[in-house]
């Protein structure tokens, strides 16, 4: 692709400014916030500014959840083991995730979404797609909003956005994802095979590892060379269905919507642990630690469900789940712990080493649709006093309040 960049950090898809009518066919933006949570570390101690950073679990089995851009330059990537990072740049600052803090900006970056269109699909806390065909007049086109998100966004949270403008959200994601960091990148549906067709077919939506090896023993390794592949040819390498939606996407085509909100399915919390646990009174411990975090983030989100599922990952990387259906929905910590724990009670572990624990809650309804029934007695003043608890958090970081029975326990002379 050859490309123009632009004073403002803009690029232009086939390095020309955009002709007459161009902007017309542009109405999809993906925004993706840079580094996301590395960013919100900065936020919090500029001291960190500059310096290669690692947020994610520190211990012998941690993986890294973001890399500040200086990381990545010594090849630190997300998802990789956080002991690898920390070979490849031991100079490199580790801290653990503040998911309260990161849900605070990503509120904060949401709302600025919503200031724009109410066409806003959230994909995570960091990104999300927005159509604003019908903000034009308002804001004008959409490569005029996508400027505007990003002044906003650094005025008014910080945090450097990328975007990508086009005609569809295939094209709008690979736009952005070649965008970073901190850019603009426009691609006129006119110029959509021009940016496309030279990119590597990993740039196609759905191709994985596998899909790429069987391309590559047809010799295509450029989405040119998939588009210039028979549909029939591709359908027989790959399946019906992987085929012809690679050879669609090769020649640019995706009629998705922007679907403004889809309700969550299920809300969950799960730890792997450092090492693993063969201690009953322990494993009890880091199953109640999971169902507190999973009624804040009910709560939070308004939401109550009547399915609990607990899972347990063992050392030999076994996993089970066991499940119960609550007649009425909950979102009460106190409640999820007493179906949680009384599944990992029957189960009779003994002293079987586990690896990883996980409490799930799933057929959720909003949290005022009707009245929870209670488990267990009534205890006056609890949901207030959980709710401060959530409060608390959410100023001062999940660590600031706690469960006394969570607290660590001092060694017995």
């Amino acid at each position: 692709m050859s490309s123009q960049v632009r004073p403002t950090g803009e690029v232009i898809a086939g390095g020309r400014p955009l002709g007459p009518g161009e902007a017309d066919g542009l109405g999809i933006l993906h925004a993706d916030l840079d580094a996301f949570y590395a960013s919100v570390e900065v936020q919090k101690d500029p001291s960190l500014r500059g310096r290669p950073l690692l947020v994610g679990g520190t211990g012998g089995r941690g993986v890294v959840t973001s890399a500040s851009y200086e990381a990545r330059a010594f090849g630190c990537r997300n998802a990789m083991p956080m002991a690898r990072a920390r070979r490849l740049c031991p100079q490199a600052v580790a801290v653990p995730p503040d998911f309260a803090a990161y849900r605070r900006a990503s509120a904060t970056v949401m709302g600025i979404f919503q200031g724009v269109t109410p066409l806003v699909e959230p994909l995570a806390l960091d990104e999300a797609f927005l159509d604003v065909r019908g903000a034009r007049a308002l804001f004008g086109d959409a490569v005029a909003a996508a400027r505007l998100l990003r002044e906003r966004v650094r005025a008014e949270a910080g945090l450097a956005l990328t975007v990508g403008v086009a005609g569809s959200k295939f094209l709008a994601k690979l736009a952005s994802t070649r965008g970073k960091p901190d850019g603009l990148l426009v691609v006129p549906p006119g110029r959509a095979l021009e940016f496309l067709h030279p990119l590597p077919v990993d740039a196609l939506w759905g191709a994985g590892q596998a899909t790429i090896d069987v391309l590559a023993r047809y010799g295509l390794r450029t989405v040119g060379d998939v588009a210039a592949t028979p549909r029939a040819t591709l359908e027989r390498a790959l399946g019906p269905a992987a085929g012809a939606q690679l050879h669609q996407l090769a020649w640019a085509r995706d009629d998705r919507e922007v679907v403004p909100f889809e309700a969550a399915k299920s809300v969950g919390a799960e730890e792997t642990f450092a090492t693993d646990i063969d201690d009953p009174e322990q494993l009890a411990r880091e199953v109640l630690r999971c169902c507190v975090r999973v009624g804040r983030r009910l709560r939070e989100a308004g939401l109550a469900g009547r399915t609990v599922t607990l899972k347990l990952r063992f050392a030999d990387f076994r996993t089970i789940t066991r499940g119960r259906t609550l007649a009425v929905a909950t979102d009460t910590d106190s409640e999820l712990h007493q179906v949680a724990g009384e599944l990992l009670a029957r189960l009779q572990l003994g002293r079987a080493p586990i690896r990883l624990a996980g409490v799930t809650v799933s057929n959720l309804q909003r949290a005022d649709a009707p009245v929870q029934l209670r488990l267990g007695p009534e205890r006056p003043g609890w949901e207030a006093a959980v709710r401060a608890a959530d409060a608390v958090r959410a100023r001062f970081g999940d660590g600031a309040i706690d469960l006394a029975s969570l607290a660590p326990r001092e060694r017995e002379p």
